[in-house]
């Protein structure tokens, strides 16, 4: 096997399947990995041989899942997407030995896959660490001369109940979806207007973040992949105020032009946390042909694509920088 791509993650995953179907229509070899499936589903040696210095990757030997197998000294990139928790292989088990089983598989088997030298990473699960907080985010926009809408992260209610009285309209946002419940679903919460008067001591309990209103005539999610920019105006039928809380069915999609100040943004966000993608939320005022129309919301490092219209696009531009083409549009990635 040749150069090779290692995808990690889940078994369903719909946004990882798309960019597998377009490495294969480049004949680029694959092996797609879920970490969690480690013991008879996963089996790896790797090696680390005073006498190989000369090991492009660092580390030598092999994994092999039910129906692939691969050299480390073959992977070219890894594309990092959704691998099912480590916790799920070992739920079995008393909480002390499955706590140790976790966190051994973790260091040992991420320990070396997440380090190998001289291969990109799509993305690394430390960038997304790094970019996954909503301040940093803000900030990082803010700092890159993104408009952001004026922000308070607070657990004081006085605090809450005088920025919400400064604001014409004042929203609520959760940092983070809601985790798993006991029966193993997942959910979430919605952003939603707060009034002064809502605001009570409960605010003390956690961290919370408000937001003025954007008096906004649409959203838009912006896919950046290397130096490809995919954007979509989205707009709901009732103007909801969070799109992603009414029936995806429903939603329209246009394409819509990113203004090369904001494009130069993004670009320098990406880079800036070792990221070579991000999807971006932005809310628009104006008809969005200025730089000023457009105020940035959040990124996700990690986000999903696979139900935007322009998705076999994104995928074939994956598959691209996956395989080693156009190097220079990803100067910023994570490498070792």
């Amino acid at each position: 096997m040749g150069a090779t791509v290692v995808v990690l993650t889940a078994l369903e995953d719909v946004t990882a399947d798309l960019v597998v179907e377009a490495l294969n229509e480049r004949e680029v070899p694959v092996v797609r990995v879920d970490p969690a499936d480690v013991g008879a589903g996963l089996v790896f040696g790797f090696r680390l041989d005073a006498d190989r210095p000369g090991c492009r990757t660092g580390w030598g030997g092999r994994l092999r899942t039910t129906s692939r197998e691969v050299e480390v000294e073959a992977v070219t990139a890894v594309y990092w997407r959704r691998p099912t928790p480590y916790a799920a292989r070992f739920g079995h088990l008393p909480a002390q030995q499955r706590e140790f089983a976790v966190a051994e598989v973790r260091h040992g088997f991420g320990g070396v896959v997440g380090g190998l030298r001289g291969v990109l990473y799509v993305n690394h699960p430390t960038a997304v660490a790094r970019a996954d907080f909503k301040p940093a985010q803000l900030q990082r926009f803010a700092a890159l001369g993104l408009r952001v809408p004026a922000t308070l992260v607070t657990n004081d209610v006085e605090e809450a109940r005088k920025f919400a009285a400064e604001q014409e309209r004042v929203v609520y946002k959760p940092f983070r979806g809601l985790p798993q419940g006991e029966d193993g679903r997942t959910g979430a919460i919605w952003a939603q207007r707060i009034r002064p008067e809502e605001l009570d001591d409960s605010v003390s309990v956690t961290a919370h973040l408000f937001q003025a209103e954007v008096p906004k005539s649409g959203d838009v999610r912006v896919t950046v992949v290397g130096r490809r920019v995919f954007a979509q105006r989205i707009t709901t039928p009732d103007g909801a105020l969070d799109w992603r809380r009414g029936d995806w069915d429903r939603l329209v999609h246009t394409p819509v032009v990113v203004p090369e100040p904001v494009r130069a943004a993004l670009y320098g966000y990406l880079a800036s946390f070792g990221l070579v993608f991000g999807c971006f939320d932005f809310a628009l005022t104006g008809d969005a042909s200025a730089p000023e129309d457009w105020w940035a919301l959040e990124c996700n490092p990690n986000g999903q694509w696979g139900w935007l219209p322009d998705a076999p696009a994104i995928a074939d531009t994956f598959a691209g920088i996956l395989s080693g083409e156009g190097t220079d549009d990803h100067d910023g990635a994570e490498r070792f």
